[in-house]
């Protein structure tokens, strides 16, 4: 069976989650703040990560159905706009 589109995404948030607890926890123990400071980094760039990835899953799904009516004005302005995602 083939995996959800959103599963990758939902992976990465599940990595983030699992960050978020390891924070806790050494916020809990009284860990050095530089560790903790270093995992909240870490769960942070997860969060990113995800986010970044359902942008373009939006971007590569939904808006090429609605550009695939547009000629080739179309599939250039979706093709410029990808391009630009990239630096989201």
């Amino acid at each position: 069976m083939k995996d959800h589109p959103h599963s990758a995404i939902a992976r990465r948030l599940k990595r983030a989650n699992g960050h978020l607890e390891t924070i806790i926890a050494m916020i809990e123990q009284g860990r050095p703040c530089a560790q903790i400071a270093q995992q909240l980094q870490a769960a942070e760039g997860a969060i990113e990560s995800a986010k970044k990835a359902l942008i373009h899953d939006h971007i590569s799904h939904s808006l090429e159905r609605s550009f695939k009516g547009g000629g080739s004005k179309g599939h250039a302005a979706l093709r410029d706009f990808k391009l630009i995602a990239k630096y989201l």
